[in-house]
């Protein structure tokens, strides 16, 4: 394949398996393993085929930063051990269009007998760099990484978060084109880690391309402009990080009971997010969002709880709304059947995926459902009156106050001596303007 002025990674069919072994039976002495041998000379031991990366293919072109996330197990690891050479895949094609530099787990490419300062140019060597290459860089290395006292110590006395700490720094500085980093940050402090995600978004402005590693979905949204899903060893979303996201997401931790669903009692017939005559998922961000829950008591029931717990996509609550929050009179339900309805304001959040979580329960007792159980995913479109001046730029926030600057244009300068006591002025109607 000719090289593409535009693509730093490409991957066709990717494939890799490992052979896994069954020990038919575990012995606690080479008497009892010499023993069972004799006895059964002919037991084979059992293998399994365990198919890691499954026909993965995938383009990333220069200058892009990448997340790649999925859970434990989907084979992000030994994509990335594929792709800096460490381990050959099974079958497929690979065209890396540059040196690449890894970040994979703590110390690797380091030697432990060799100085901090010995493993920079091991480092750099084995990158390809000749030693004028990395003396240009070494003082912007060391100083990164914050371990200068420790420069002529043998690395095998750092501690990890010392291990990461200049590890990373070799990566980020060395002239690498391609830069692979697993999930090694979570290593070092959080104000190194704030470091770290500023010179990953340094160096993508130079036009190298980053392929990042982590469950931290809020760090990868952040720094990463596309996004790779995988799943069982399978790519299930590949494209701008935003959608890639919202995917793996609507993936994770969602349990959702069929109805109607009955615990101790209560029984669940219906619970659902509305606005007008849309019960879609996607809803427009200015107007009200209607939460609908109906239910029956099989029995009394005394501190009873029904609400909500609006999330962001990423898990983290916003806000919860019960019905005890403000009446407690209604905690104590007969039997019977509930319909019960809450309002969420419109122009409230901002354009993005929310989920709406159910809880039910007795307070301190019992609970019948929780927000885990049982939730629903909505998508805020921009409402449709708002209007900006710079309509692709992303609000970086959650909650959208509704507008209400008023802008005045003064007379004269506000900034005058205390001793002067100005007086209010009176402006035009046509000098005011809401904003």
């Amino acid at each position: 394949m000719s090289s593409n002025n535009h693509i730093a990674v490409s991957v066709r069919g990717l494939n890799k398996s490992y052979t896994i072994a069954h020990q038919a039976a575990m012995h606690s002495t080479v008497a009892e393993a010499i023993l069972d041998r004799v006895r059964h000379p002919f037991r084979r031991e059992e293998r399994e085929t365990f198919e890691a990366l499954k026909d993965v293919s995938f383009n990333i072109k220069k200058g892009e930063v990448v997340g790649i996330i999925g859970r434990n197990g989907a084979g992000k690891s030994t994509l990335l051990k594929i792709l800096s050479r460490i381990t050959e895949p099974t079958s497929g094609e690979i065209d890396l269009y540059g040196r690449v530099g890894s970040l994979l787990e703590v110390g690797t490419g380091f030697h432990p007998e060799l100085t901090g300062r010995e493993n920079i140019f091991l480092n750099g060597a084995i990158l390809g760099m000749n030693r004028a290459e990395i003396r240009k860089q070494f003082d912007a290395i060391v100083e990164f990484s914050g371990v200068e006292k420790f420069l002529d110590t043998p690395v095998k006395r750092y501690s990890s978060g010392m291990y990461v700490r200049l590890a990373f720094a070799v990566a980020a500085h060395l002239e690498s084109e391609v830069m692979v980093i697993d999930e090694v940050l979570a290593v070092g402090d959080l104000q190194f880690q704030r470091k770290c995600l500023g010179k990953l978004g340094e160096v993508s402005r130079q036009g190298r391309t980053v392929l990042f590693v982590s469950h931290d979905i809020r760090t990868v949204r952040n720094l990463c402009n596309r996004g790779i899903y995988l799943r069982d060893g399978q790519v299930v979303e590949h494209g701008p990080i935003e959608e890639v996201v919202s995917a793996y997401m609507s993936a994770v931790d969602h349990t959702d009971f069929g109805l109607p669903l009955e615990r101790d009692g209560f029984v669940l017939y219906r619970f659902e997010v509305s606005q007008g005559k849309l019960s879609s998922h996607t809803l427009d961000g200015g107007r009200a969002v209607l939460v609908t829950v109906e239910f029956e008591l099989r029995s009394q029931i005394n501190l009873f709880r029904l609400g909500i717990y609006l999330k962001t996509a990423f898990g983290d609550t916003i806000t919860r709304s019960f019905t005890s929050d403000w009446n407690p009179e209604i905690e104590n339900l007969s039997a019977g059947y509930y319909h019960a309805t809450l309002e969420i304001p419109g122009n409230l959040l901002v354009a993005g995926t929310y989920r709406i979580g159910l809880h039910a329960s007795r307070y301190g007792i019992s609970g019948f459902v929780s927000e885990s159980d049982i939730q629903r995913e909505i998508t805020l479109l921009p409402p449709a009156d708002f209007n900006t001046a710079h309509p692709s730029e992303t609000i970086d926030a959650i909650v959208m106050l509704e507008r209400g600057w008023n802008l005045e244009k003064q007379t004269s300068s506000p900034h005058r001596s205390a001793s002067s006591h100005p007086t209010a002025t009176t402006l035009p109607h046509e000098l005011v303007q809401k904003i």
